[in-house]
C-alpha cells in the first residue's frame, strides 16, 4: 500500500469517531497494540529531541526500505508515534521524504494536542525524514 492509501485508512478509522474521547482512546489503543521496543534500542542516541515525553524510534533498513519501531512513556504520544510507523514504516527514503502527511490535519490530532505535544508531533514527523535522508544518502554513495 502506498503512504496516501495508508494515510486514508487512517483517517477512515478516525471519522468512525465523533467524540474525541473515543479518538484518544483509539489512539490509546493503537500504542498499547505496538510491540515494545528492544531495551538495547532505548538508548540517548534513539530518544526525539523536542519531545515532552521520552520518545524512542529505531530505524533500520530493510531490501531498500525504512522499518521504524518505536516507544515512548506516555499512552497518547505512543499512539502518535505507532501512527506515524503506520503511515511511514516500509517505505523507501524517497517516498518518506515526499510524503505529505495530510492525515495528521484531516484527523484534527494537531488542534487536539497540547501546544507541546504539538511541537511532539513535528518532532517525530522530522527524526523520521532525518534517518530517510540518512539512509538515502548512504545508498547513493555505496
Amino acid at each position: 500500500m502506498s503512504i496516501n492509501e495508508v494515510q486514508d485508512e487512517v483517517i477512515a478509522e478516525f471519522n468512525d469517531f465523533d467524540d474525541w474521547m473515543d479518538r484518544y482512546q483509539l489512539l490509546i489503543d493503537l500504542g498499547n497494540e505496538q510491540e515494545p521496543l528492544n531495551d538495547k534500542y532505548k538508548t540517548e542516541q534513539n530518544l526525539i529531541e523536542g519531545c515532552q515525553s521520552r520518545v524512542w524510534l529505531q530505524a533500520d533498513e530493510e531490501n531498500g526500505r525504512i522499518v521504524f519501531q518505536a516507544e515512548s512513556d506516555a499512552l497518547i504520544v505512543k499512539g502518535i508515534i505507532s501512527l506515524l510507523i503506520k503511515v511511514l514504516s516500509g517505505h523507501t527514503p524517497d517516498e518518506i521524504l515526499n510524503a505529505d502527511l495530510y492525515f495528521i490535519d484531516k484527523i484534527g490530532l494537531k488542534e487536539h494536542l497540547s501546544p507541546t505535544r504539538s511541537n511532539g508531533l513535528l518532532s517525530m514527523v522530522k527524526q523520521m525524514r532525518m534517518y530517510a535522508l540518512a539512509f538515502k544518502a548512504k545508498s547513493a554513495n555505496n
